[in-house]
């Protein structure tokens, strides 16, 4: 064992030896950059920008609705009307945005459209009939697209008729 560490010894101060001078030699060079640096021209420095003063602004309320309240709109009665006594329609169960066009039939000179439902089932639907939450009526039936026209109610009490579309579906 006595002999095992006589041999150690001087392997560790061997080792010792060499991480020191590795340590040591590389701060000349920087100290030679560092000098070298110091005695350069200092560049020039923008100066800070100046600070606005600040404007105080009087909020004079008087006279002017709470920005916090609905506006106070009221309907003309005028315009559409959903149709409450008409029987619903098995497609105005679902959204209009939920719908798509699959195609188109051409029966017994009639064309029909062809509607699928999110739950994957298809069902024909002619012009005249409704579609949609918003008592949606089909106005025309193209290749491409059928053509809706809402009754929405228009936030104050009263209902405007918007044109929709069911597109043709690509796969």
């Amino acid at each position: 064992m006595m002999r095992f560490m006589a041999i150690r010894l001087p392997v560790v101060l061997a080792a010792l030896t060499v991480v020191l001078a590795a340590c040591g030699g590389g701060t000349a060079e920087l100290r030679r950059e560092l000098e070298e640096k110091k005695h350069r021209p200092g560049t020039h420095v923008e100066p800070l920008p100046e600070v606005k003063t600040y404007e105080v602004f009087n909020y004079d309320a008087t006279g002017v609705r709470s920005p916090f309240t609905p506006p106070v709109q009221t309907s003309t009665g005028g315009g559409p009307r959903p149709d409450t006594h008409r029987t619903r329609e098995f497609l105005e169960n679902y959204a209009l945005d939920t719908l798509k066009m699959v195609g188109t039939l051409h029966q017994a000179n009639k064309i029909y459209g062809l509607v699928q439902t999110a739950d994957g089932l298809v069902h024909r639907v002619l012009t005249g009939n409704h579609v949609g939450q918003n008592d949606g009526k089909i106005i025309e039936i193209s290749e491409s697209k059928i053509s809706v026209v809402e009754i929405a109610p228009d936030g104050v009490g009263g209902y405007v008729e918007r044109p929709a579309a069911i597109p043709l579906a690509s796969n």
